[in-house]
């Protein structure tokens, strides 16, 4: 057991966290597999617990008869507010060592609960699945490695946890880290790492375990202080969703007109040719303004302000990009998507889709197959989708659209599907290639004509 109950939080200087790199992490586990101790034992033994919290959670665990603090008790407000229903509710941790700051998106382990992996993941650089060493790979391990893959995290930990209730067997763990391994590399998961822990004694989650000296792998933390963050999308295709158009009219700045906005992926220099989607106009940039400074270069995910050499039509939602790495525009989208909503989405339904900062109305026009995740089967034509259901969808939008592959960049591949009645996010997509719409089909007559301006 560490002994942070003893030591005062030593938080780290402005200086030393300026110094560290960021890694955005979500953990994943089925029900009773101890992700909640999992999560309150990084917290506690990296000592990222303030001091009355930790009390709170000693008088709580010795009301329960518990001789040692239960460290799940940190997440436990959380359950509470899903015992409330609430629908989309991951739940974000951040806490820093001395050699890197991490944002943990903590996300639910029962099977309705997919939908939360899914927004818990869509931004992670790494993802923990937990499994019971007792239980071994499950249903649910497997439906958490797939959806892992589906959103192209980059890293996979397998913690296998509990071990101490198998006796720290090595061959136990051995088995559920060979078929995991093979099961998510199917699957192409780039990167899997398998540590066997015991989340509850502390065995290999900060500290190297005693108890495992078969085991000469790095700690949960020491993987997660390690692990190569793949924060290069400055190499990327360089996109400026703009967000907002400045113009101050002052006696200082009478002529000023820039283009605001945070850099989705890729790097922008003054001088080079770039083109505004959707209308394909094509300037220079003159120059970049960055915390009211001039620079010469700027990069994701920074946010600035871009000058052009010519007043030409810009508003909020176009997208700048590079003359000479122009995206395909289309109206006809082919994505999977995730439902995260309670109300199904069916084919020839009208939707809002929010794509960056550009939100265009759009038509469900078909829904080719849903994905099984337990043995990664298609389901042909289902028709609908249901809450945690997740399935490839053909979208026709009633203006084009500049959306990269999801496989190209996980910023500007992705989208949401809103409910133009209420503003409920109905699903979140990842782009595939556009694809050219049908002419007579079954799917063009499921969407038919009103007189709302949405056939198009």
């Amino acid at each position: 057991m560490s002994n942070s109950t003893t030591e005062p939080v030593k938080p780290l200087s402005t200086e030393q966290l300026s110094a560290t790199t960021l890694l955005r992490f979500a953990t994943a586990g089925s029900v009773d597999d101890g992700k909640s101790t999992l999560v309150g034992r990084l917290l506690h033994d990296s000592k990222s617990v303030l001091t009355d919290q930790l009390e709170a959670v000693e008088r709580a665990s010795a009301s329960r008869g518990a001789d040692a603090p239960d460290l799940a008790l940190l997440t436990d407000g959380l359950r509470a507010e899903r015992e409330q229903g609430i629908t989309i509710d991951v739940a974000y941790r951040y806490f820093a060592t001395a050699r890197r700051r991490f944002i943990l998106a903590d996300t639910p382990g029962h099977v309705q609960y997919t939908r939360n992996m899914v927004t818990g993941a869509s931004t992670a650089d790494l993802a923990v699945v937990l499994v019971d060493a007792r239980n071994g790979v499950i249903e649910q391990t497997r439906r958490h490695a797939a959806v892992a893959a589906l959103l192209r995290v980059p890293h996979v930990v397998l913690a296998v946890n509990k071990m101490d209730l198998v006796a720290y067997d090595e061959t136990v763990f051995a088995k559920i880290a060979e078929e995991f391994t093979a099961y998510a590399g199917e699957l192409g998961v780039p990167e899997i790492t398998a540590i066997p822990i015991s989340a509850l004694a502390g065995d290999n989650v900060v500290e190297p375990s005693s108890n495992m000296d078969w085991y000469g792998g790095p700690t949960v933390l020491e993987h997660l202080e390690t692990v190569p963050v793949s924060h290069d999308l400055a190499s990327c295709h360089a996109r400026l969703p703009v967000q907002y158009v400045i113009r101050p009219q002052t006696a200082e700045h009478p002529d000023y007109r820039g283009y605001a906005g945070q850099i989705a992926a890729g790097t922008f220099r003054v001088g080079e040719s770039v083109t505004v989607l959707p209308s394909g106009r094509t300037s220079k940039v003159t120059g970049i303004d960055l915390l009211g400074q001039p620079v010469d270069v700027a990069w994701t995910p920074q946010s600035v302000t871009l000058l052009l050499e010519d007043d030409i039509d810009i508003s909020r939602g176009d997208l700048i990009v590079p003359s000479g790495d122009v995206p395909k525009t289309s109206q006809d989208v082919e994505a999977t998507v995730c439902h995260v909503a309670d109300t199904a989405l069916a084919v020839g339904q009208r939707v809002l889709l929010k794509h960056t900062t550009r939100t265009v109305k759009a038509i469900v026009k078909e829904i080719p197959s849903r994905l099984t995740l337990d043995d990664l089967s298609q389901h042909p034509e289902p028709g609908r989708l249901v809450a945690n259901d997740i399935g490839r969808v053909k979208i026709r939008t009633a203006e084009p659209l500049a959306l990269d592959s999801y496989a190209d960049s996980r910023r500007t591949g992705s989208f949401l599907l809103i409910d133009p009645a209420d503003g409920t996010t109905l699903a979140a997509g990842m782009a595939g290639d556009a694809f050219a719409a049908p002419t007579d089909t079954a799917a063009e007559a499921a969407a038919p004509a009103d007189d709302e301006g949405w056939d198009f």
